[in-house]
């Protein structure tokens, strides 16, 4: 019962906190072009300056928060965001609000960001009992796809009655509610006994590459991330443009289509108790992304680009429930931090090439011909998956114990092994 508790307390903060991330979406770039009149580049790096502190830092910080407890630093991280995103509108009533203070903000909220999920990653297999791994995961990313659709639905409102800066401290407020719902969980990891070498960076990306299973999952995931954000780059501007529709239809139709993770968070679960996690993995990642090629043929009927995006959310979420399923179970909690942060590092490292590969794509062949190449490229990121042991399996292993399959020497994994 305690733990249905905490695992509430966490549940809440994390999707109110989603929600006012969501605002801050659609918030952040309007500051850069109403009040500071960025132009579109400055616009583009200010967007991948969020992502960048996983290239910076996300090694060194999963070896980091393996050695220290996760709640506290779930909570640091939350009121630095807090402290960050108040200063933008306080900037701005001072007038002193700059590109490059806007910069720095979106920097090192990334870099908070880095660290609060890296340790919640590690810190909910340890307060949830196994068997309840796989529906805590389908709640959180459930609850996380609604209030994503939700804050980028209400961002634009709030925006549009508030003012952009203003509607930064909606964020701000969300991360004080994250700060208080994780304060009050009241379960305490065990003193961790990891590793504190400076091998632990090194560890972590062995255990990775070494590993069948893990490697296959981080490079499909890298794949499947350059794919999506290289539609997802162009997908409003060909649907104003190409399509002809107007901003507030595009918000109501790119809402709609993301309902699919919704969906998805719940049905991941259910085909991996019927099918096995391994076939539901494959479904959800390469059955039904195949939907994506829909998305080009919008200009025939917007309804095209709904049915679409909605394959796409629901077959996403509904593998990263499957995934996250696996992980939690496959490696020990003390290993999680490392291990996170190293897919991470290869996985989110790819969202900013492929907004580049996108946007380059529609100047140099046009928006129609760059969409078509990107939304392909969803399902064929599945052939990883289907090149890889997974295809020959009904389940993942379910333990470290059951890898029979790593390329890794006997050796090497024993050292490994003591070092970690």
């Amino acid at each position: 019962m305690g733990r249905d508790r905490d695992f509430r307390w966490l549940w809440t903060g994390e999707t109110v906190s989603r929600f006012g991330s969501a605002v801050s979406s659609v918030a952040l770039p309007l500051v850069a072009i109403a009040r500071l009149e960025a132009s579109t580049f400055e616009v583009g790096v200010l967007t991948a300056a969020a992502w960048a502190p996983w290239l910076v830092i996300g090694l060194p910080v999963g070896a980091w928060i393996d050695r220290r407890h996760r709640r506290p630093l779930m909570v640091g991280a939350s009121l630095v965001s807090l402290v960050l995103l108040t200063a933008v509108p306080v900037a701005a009533f001072a007038g002193v609000l700059t590109i490059q203070l806007l910069l720095a903000v979106a920097l090192l909220t990334g870099a908070a960001a880095v660290v609060f999920q890296t340790a919640y990653t590690a810190y909910l297999p340890t307060m949830l009992d196994p068997a309840d791994h796989a529906e805590g995961n389908a709640k959180l990313h459930g609850s996380a796809s609604a209030a994503q659709i939700a804050g980028m639905g209400c961002g634009g409102l709030i925006v549009q009655y508030a003012g952009a800066t203003n509607a930064l401290f909606v964020d701000a407020a969300t991360f004080a509610v994250a700060a208080c719902c994780v304060t009050a969980i009241r379960f305490r990891e065990r003193r961790t006994t990891a590793s504190r070498r400076a091998g632990a960076i090194r560890e972590g990306i062995v255990l990775v590459a070494h590993d069948v299973w893990l490697r296959t999952l981080t490079i499909f995931g890298a794949t499947s991330n350059l794919a999506l954000m290289g539609y997802q780059a162009i997908i409003v501007v060909f649907l104003v443009r190409t399509v002809g529709l107007t901003p507030g239809t595009v918000g109501v139709l790119v809402a709609a289509g993301a309902s699919g993770g919704v969906v998805g968070a719940f049905i991941g679960r259910r085909l991996a108790k019927r099918f096995g996690t391994a076939r539901a993995l494959l479904l959800c990642e390469l059955g039904l992304p195949t939907l994506a090629l829909l998305i080009p043929l919008a200009h025939l009927t917007p309804a095209l680009y709904v049915i679409g995006a909605f394959g796409v959310g629901a077959g996403v979420v509904g593998g990263n429930v499957v995934k996250s399923t696996f992980l939690q179970s496959y490696w020990p909690p003390e290993l999680l931090g490392r291990l996170t942060a190293t897919t991470s590092f290869v996985n989110y490292g790819t969202i900013p090439l492929g907004a580049l590969l996108g946007g380059s794509l529609a100047s140099w062949l046009g928006l129609e011909t760059a969409l078509w190449i990107t939304t392909a490229g969803v399902p064929l990121a599945g052939t990883v998956l289907l090149i890889s042991p997974i295809r020959r399996q009904r389940e993942l292993p379910t333990d470290q114990m059951s890898r029979n399959v790593s390329i890794c020497a006997p050796s090497e994994l024993s050292r490994v092994a003591r070092s970690s």
